[in-house]
């Protein structure tokens, strides 16, 4: 699988910022309808923060906290630099539970966005790349995801770039019958029930507790889900076309300070290009990585081991020449 993450010291050639075409094998004026809905309805729903009523505090530090816990820990760090890069190892308990909490930001199963990443690498600002911004901005951000694109059929994907997760029953299991969205409506559930139930012992009244558990499902599941599909979409599109380049690679990859502190680390993004399996993006002592913060720390307590670290001999080889 090392050829679907890494590109090869070979290929490595002057990254360019010509458009390209749209991959040839994307079906113009089809769409992935139930995906479209999905954005439509969260983002719809996620305007409802302006009405005063909606608001709580208790909503407010979900949304913060919630980009922690399910946008690093699940996506960052679980996602993509666990199961994509192999970034580490864990116990396989807290790597599921890692993964639920990745579910848990709608962006698919950990199978196929795994996958779809390591295509991303393989092909990175190509014509085959899934999601590159020299296609068009709005394309690598998020249009390519609710357009129907064959190359990007679960079977003949799976097969090539996430056969190691589908091996696991586990991972397999989340595929079937849209386990990945009854979990997503259970936490809609949960946070819901909880905020009401509170609402209504520290009130007395049920009509406090019906406020509160709106606001905080507002606050901590819809926006935070839609904030999070943001921040994770900027690392396809903005970190590909603005920023500074610490490395010469062979695509349009780089660090995005903006990006870089928004995403907890995951916007240093030429960096992870130029060592895709290094568990550490910011390699600068400036360039703060909260999800390599994460990752030490679940080392020091026997959490996580094999991680890989920066290889600085092939930093130094990489480094942008300066002139």
């Amino acid at each position: 699988m090392a050829s679907a993450v890494e590109p090869s010291a070979a290929s490595m050639t002057p990254y360019t910022t010509h458009r390209i075409p749209y991959p040839s094998t994307l079906v113009k004026g089809r769409f992935i309808w139930p995906y479209a809905g999905a954005f439509i309805v969260y983002h719809s729903l996620a305007l409802l923060v302006v009405i005063p009523w909606l608001f709580s505090w208790a909503g407010l530090v979900l949304f913060l906290t919630g980009f922690y816990v399910f946008g690093t820990l699940g996506i960052n760090l679980c996602y993509h630099r666990l199961l994509t890069h192999y970034g580490f190892k864990c116990p396989k308990w807290l790597e599921h539970t890692l993964a639920i909490l990745g579910v848990c930001c709608l962006q698919d199963t950990p199978a196929r966005w795994v996958a779809v990443h390591r295509r991303h690498h393989q092909h990175s600002d190509e014509q085959e790349d899934p999601h590159s911004p020299l296609a068009s901005f709005f394309w690598g951000h998020m249009a390519w995801l609710y357009h129907v694109n064959t190359e990007m059929e679960r079977r003949e994907l799976y097969e090539r770039y996430s056969k190691d997760l589908m091996a696991d029953r586990f991972y397999k299991n989340l595929e079937r019958r849209l386990v990945w969205v009854w979990i997503n409506l259970a936490q809609w559930m949960v946070y819901y029930t909880v905020g009401f139930f509170a609402g209504w012992a520290m009130t007395g009244s049920p009509m406090a507790g019906v406020q509160l558990g709106l606001s905080v499902w507002l606050w901590g599941v819809i926006l935070r889900t839609v904030g999070v599909w943001h921040i994770t979409w900027s690392i396809n599109s903005v970190t590909h076309m603005w920023g500074y380049r610490n490395y010469e690679t062979d695509e349009n990859s780089k660090n995005n300070i903006l990006i870089g502190i928004l995403s907890n680390g995951e916007g240093w993004h030429n960096n992870h290009h130029a060592q895709p399996r290094c568990a550490s993006h910011g390699h600068k002592w400036w360039e703060l990585d909260v999800t390599w913060i994460s990752i030490w720390l679940l080392k020091k307590v026997g959490l996580a081991w094999d991680v890989v670290e920066i290889n600085r001999k092939m930093a130094a080889k990489q480094s942008v020449k300066e002139y």
